[in-house]
């Protein structure tokens, strides 16, 4: 009697065991999926990429498709093959790869690149306003596109994430430049940068408390050198030194006491940037004569017209020159010499803006939604959305908001 109960109770289980199987069924191809290419920079020394390998692939996990020109990514150690790995296809003529709905670059498109592009298209590049000439905004306005402006675009906390990621790299990447070129072997002086017990620490001084002086100081203390730190506003000095963690020498820009610690240090890093037009010029031929001999000038802010009076523009060739027997570093792109690492810092930042196309329907969707990328849209339909573009060149200016409700 036992034995039957027990051979009826296992049968039971067994048979709550079994579950029925899953169906197969075909995934429908998404109705909103994005059309993405990727050119080739042909800007001279852009390294850096918009999308790395990994984001190629999330993208077309997200039902996306994504074109790259062959050797896009070499400048940053991306093989073709690392892309196509991924679900990239590697185009070997560029006018396949503008055929795109939405082109992503590092550099503005030159005018023949602007001539392939077609009514439509969303263009995601830096705008570069300094350099801006008329006749390149008006074949963008006639080709109908709408078009972003990485440098403007804000994250949640209302900061420029493209510019503060690119800063914090350059300000950073300058304390290693000038611990390379203070070595005997680049022609210095010899000193390491930063000290040990029983050697005085190196001497650096850094002009401009944003976020690159910010991340220069920081990355020359964790080195051990001595830092000190000028700027025009208090409210500057107090926020870098409650984010630095650690009392740092800082001034406002007084003459005398700038003039002395100029004079003074191993090298000088000029991190002083203008809101609108030209840097302002800080430290003049004079004191730079009296700075000593193979001292180090690193002036990031070249691309602006630089905070030295000796400052001249320089490239990654041939990135520094003598002037009163000081170094001078004057490379405008500094974020190109580690574009792996600048490629990475980009990609996290415009991966989820081109996901959040894909989920929300389209441009106008995310623009409507997020104030940050509205900002950053400066052309749309072939109508100027910038205001400070329309009075630069006297064009017609379009609300963006005025536009976009028109059009819900």
């Amino acid at each position: 009697m036992a034995t039957g109960l027990r051979e009826g109770m296992a049968s039971i289980a067994q048979k709550g065991l079994l579950q029925p199987k899953e169906a197969m069924l075909e995934t429908s191809k998404r109705s909103n999926s994005l059309y993405i290419g990727i050119p080739k920079e042909i800007s001279f020394q852009e390294n850096r990429i918009a999308l790395t390998p990994l984001s190629v692939a999330l993208l077309v996990n997200n039902g996306h498709k994504v074109v790259i020109e062959t050797g896009a990514g070499v400048g940053s150690n991306f093989s073709d093959n690392d892309y196509s790995e991924q679900g990239a296809i590697i185009s070997f003529n560029k006018k396949d790869v503008f055929e795109a709905d939405v082109l992503v670059k590092i550099a503005p498109p030159t005018l023949d690149e602007i001539a392939m592009m077609r009514k439509g298209q969303t263009l995601i590049s830096a705008l570069q306003m300094g350099g801006l000439k008329e006749d390149y905004l008006k074949a963008m306005l006639n080709k109908k596109i709408n078009a972003l402006c990485f440098e403007n675009l804000r994250d949640e906390g209302n900061i420029l994430s493209v510019v503060r990621a690119m800063s914090e790299i350059v300000g950073a990447t300058s304390i290693f430049i000038a611990a390379e070129y203070l070595s005997n072997v680049t022609g210095g002086k010899g000193l390491m940068l930063g000290g040990f017990t029983g050697v005085p620490p190196t001497e650096i001084v850094i002009l401009g408390a944003g976020t690159v002086g910010e991340y220069a100081a920081r990355t020359a203390l964790a080195l051990g050198a001595e830092v000190k730190v000028f700027d025009s506003s208090i409210y500057r000095l107090r926020r870098l030194q409650n984010n630095l963690g650690s009392r740092v020498f800082t001034s406002v820009m007084q003459p005398i006491v700038l003039g002395k610690a100029i004079t003074t240090c191993d090298v000088v890093i000029g991190a002083i940037r203008a809101s609108h037009g030209r840097s302002p010029c800080i430290v003049m031929e004079e004191t730079v004569a009296r700075m000593k001999p193979d001292s180090v000038v690193i002036d990031v802010s070249i691309d602006q017209g630089g905070c030295f009076e000796t400052s001249e523009v320089t490239n990654h060739m041939d990135p520094v020159f003598r002037k009163h027997d000081v170094i001078h570093y004057c490379v405008p792109n500094i974020a190109s010499r580690v574009p792996r690492t600048a490629s990475y810092a980009l990609t996290n930042i415009f991966t989820p803006i081109l996901v959040d196309m894909g989920d929300m329907g389209g441009l106008m969707n995310v623009v409507w939604n997020k104030p940050g990328i509205r900002e950053a849209l400066y052309i749309y339909q072939g109508h100027l959305t910038n205001q400070d573009l329309a009075a630069m060149f006297n064009l017609p200016y379009k609300d963006i908001e005025l536009l976009v409700a028109a059009n819900q």
